[in-house]
């Protein structure tokens, strides 16, 4: 507990500097978005006025503490487009990405850790070669293109899913599934190819080491020897790009909701971009920002959890 405590104190400067580093972007970013609101045949009283209800009158440093104060109070805005509360939108959007998000890494979990597994074992057998030919295949073939195949394939030709018609999993589970499923896999392929490049060669070294012929030569079955002695030393490095996978899918999922017309995070985001909507983006980044800081705790947890070497480190430090 004192450790998470410690690393959430580091945390706050870390907030303050990206909050500075979102908000002075945003402003360069072209465009007036009093013009985007009210179009580009509005008078100039009436963009004067908006820009004023907006506070783009005043200067950068002011618009910015005005936003945090803002913040602390637990108001993220008003979005220029919608006239929605940000909040709102997001709180509509996020659930979208982050079901994708964990279906993702699901996905990638059921296929990465069999297979991975399998090949350490039979190493030059079948199970290794299906693992380099889907390590190779995931890392070369782009998502976006493992979803437009899929789409073509089993929704036009085959007609087993729907392209669009998202719906919320609590509402319609069995129309929810059918819509996500697709994108899940596309974008889990991808993850598993990643996760198996890193598992393979990591429990090969492990199945090496001194303690797991010693577990053998006393006549543990092979199945415990792999799962409870090797398996765990071998996931320190797997953990640690399963969380930069984590947290670089909220912006690799972006393409993958477009792609499947899903209602989800990034599309508002981009969306937000294209329309100047200051206020979205801004909020946005914001959340994406404490969504990778908290990926980025769970995995550092969840290191003391597989290997308790690096939390007698900790203690010490």
């Amino acid at each position: 507990m004192a450790y998470v405590a410690k690393r959430l104190l580091t945390m706050i400067p870390v907030l303050i500097f990206l909050s500075i580093m979102v908000f002075s972007l945003i402003h360069l970013i072209p465009g007036d978005p009093a013009e985007m609101v009210l179009g580009q045949d509005a008078t100039p009283q009436a963009l004067a006025a908006l820009r004023a209800q907006m506070g783009l009158n005043h200067s950068v440093p002011v618009q910015y503490l005005d936003w945090m104060a803002r913040l602390f109070h637990g108001n993220l805005g008003t979005s220029l487009l919608d006239h929605e509360p940000v909040s709102h939108l997001i709180g509509q959007r996020l659930p979208v990405t982050i079901e994708l998000a964990v279906g993702t890494v699901i996905v990638a979990v059921l296929i990465a850790f069999p297979l991975g597994i399998l090949a350490a074992v039979k190493r030059g057998r079948w199970a290794d070669a299906v693992s380099v030919f889907v390590s190779t295949f995931g890392l070369a073939v782009p998502p976006f293109w493992i979803g437009l195949l899929f789409l073509i394939f089993f929704t036009v030709k085959m007609h087993l899913f729907p392209s669009s018609g998202y719906a919320p999993m609590f509402q319609d589970f069995r129309q929810n599934i059918s819509v996500m499923v697709l994108p899940m896999v596309a974008t889990g392929i991808r993850e598993a190819a990643v996760l198996l490049r890193m598992l393979r060669p990591s429990l090969n070294d492990v199945l090496n080491e001194d303690y797991v012929r010693t577990a053998r030569a006393k006549g543990l079955p092979s199945w415990r020897v792999v799962l409870k002695h090797a398996l765990r030393n071998a996931l320190v490095p797997v953990i640690t790009t399963g969380g930069l996978q984590i947290a670089g899918l909220l912006g690799g999922l972006v393409i993958t909701e477009e792609i499947f017309s899903l209602p989800g995070f990034g599309s508002l985001l981009v969306q937000s971009v294209f329309n100047r909507d200051y206020p979205t983006v801004q909020a946005c980044a914001l959340i994406a920002a404490l969504l990778v800081i908290a990926v980025n705790l769970a995995v550092d947890i969840v290191y003391g959890i597989v290997d308790p070497r690096i939390r007698l480190e900790r203690r010490g430090t």
